[in-house]
């Protein structure tokens, strides 16, 4: 095996592969990135037994087609160290891999592609396509309720749902739920349900850009994937039973408060700096036309800001934690933002006014 390529060529495609790749392996050959050439295409691929990326590039020069793995860290490194405009020559010679550019010269270790665990294709999966950027607001107006390290393991990633002409993604960490829904284009009887894990999660999100390019997805019983012209990604599914989503979205809340989302963005974070370190709690005290958020901590200290909104209703305090507020505003991107409370001891609805494709739900804190 034999080819030459440009440093820039490979570069990003490998730093992506690798960053799947886990230092600490049960396996040795997880630690390495396998490289194939067939024709003029390279393809890199790396995985850690739960999430593959398969990057593909165009070689300058084919000489001859192979296969081998190769540490992932150390041949990235290597071609990181290189100076821009490189050119990289590749060989591959009874199992002794050599790398060479201008004067440098390296020799890796190596070893056999067949050792190298490769995922299942399954035979009733959903297949749809749709413009990467639908899903990646998906994920991007979702992603940040995902639980970090919950026991209930399946809150440790997203659930991702396929219906009639749209896909929803759901993602709870038990205090807070972020929902957004898409229209695309797929028939399905009933909706389907899998539970993508945090890290399939954020590597998706690196590989997805903001254009209208399609991306191909495919939705089986274990396994989900994504296929664009230069990646391939597939990550194992949480295997697991999501909560009833549902039930958690508030009904008939008939308080509704409109504000300014920049206007309420400083506020709390203006107010957050004085709130109790640890449970991050504020107070919001709602009058006609009137938001006044106070925030105080075990040191006695306390902060309070008032921001005009329209609202006209009964006066009513409610607690949040304030991370949580501030997150639902910094992922909106409306220049208003709506609020629906029912009373003092129930969850806030917070979505655009208009169009909104996005729901959050916050539950409130006993202060």
């Amino acid at each position: 095996m034999k080819f030459i390529v440009s440093r820039e060529t490979i570069l990003k495609p490998l730093q992506l592969v690798a960053g799947v790749v886990e230092r600490r392996q049960t396996l040795p050959v997880l630690a390495n990135v396998l490289i194939a050439l067939e024709g003029e295409q390279l393809s890199l691929t790396g995985t850690d037994l739960e999430v593959e990326i398969v990057g593909r590039v165009t070689v300058d020069q084919a000489i001859s087609e192979g296969e081998i793995t190769v540490p992932a860290k150390k041949f990235l490194d290597i071609c990181r160290a290189l100076p821009d405009g490189s050119v990289i020559e590749f060989t591959l010679d009874d199992q002794k891999v050599t790398v060479k550019s201008g004067r440098s010269r390296f020799t890796l270790s190596s070893l056999s592609a067949n050792e190298f665990p490769a995922v299942e294709q399954g035979s009733n999966d959903i297949n749809f396509s749709c413009e990467q950027k639908e899903v990646k607001r998906l994920i991007d107006r979702t992603a940040f309720a995902m639980a970090q390290q919950d026991v209930r393991y399946y809150l440790n990633g997203m659930l991702w749902e396929v219906r009639a002409g749209a896909l929803r993604v759901v993602s709870t960490d038990g205090h807070r739920l972020a929902m957004c829904t898409r229209p695309i284009n797929i028939d399905v009887a009933e909706p389907v349900q899998a539970i993508l894990p945090r890290k399939g999660v954020i590597e998706l999100s690196r590989l997805l850009n903001d254009s209208e390019e399609n991306v191909e997805l495919t939705m089986g019983p274990n396994h989900i994937r994504a296929t664009t012209t230069e990646y391939t990604f597939t990550s194992k599914l949480v295997d697991g039973k999501f909560p009833d989503y549902e039930r958690v979205l508030p009904k008939g809340g008939d308080k509704i408060v409109l504000g300014e989302r920049a206007v309420l963005k400083q506020a709390f974070a203006r107010t957050a700096i004085l709130s109790n370190e640890k449970y991050r709690g504020v107070r919001l005290l709602l009058e006609t036309g009137q938001l006044t958020i106070i925030a105080n901590n075990p040191e006695q200290e306390e902060a309070e800001d008032q921001v005009a909104v329209e609202y006209e209703g009964d006066s009513i305090e409610v607690g949040f934690n304030v991370s949580y507020l501030q997150d639902v505003t910094n992922v909106l991107d409306t220049d208003k933002i709506k609020m629906t409370l029912s009373d003092s001891n129930s969850s806030a609805l917070l979505e655009e006014p208009e169009n909104a494709d996005s729901v959050y739900v916050v539950m409130p804190m006993r202060l």
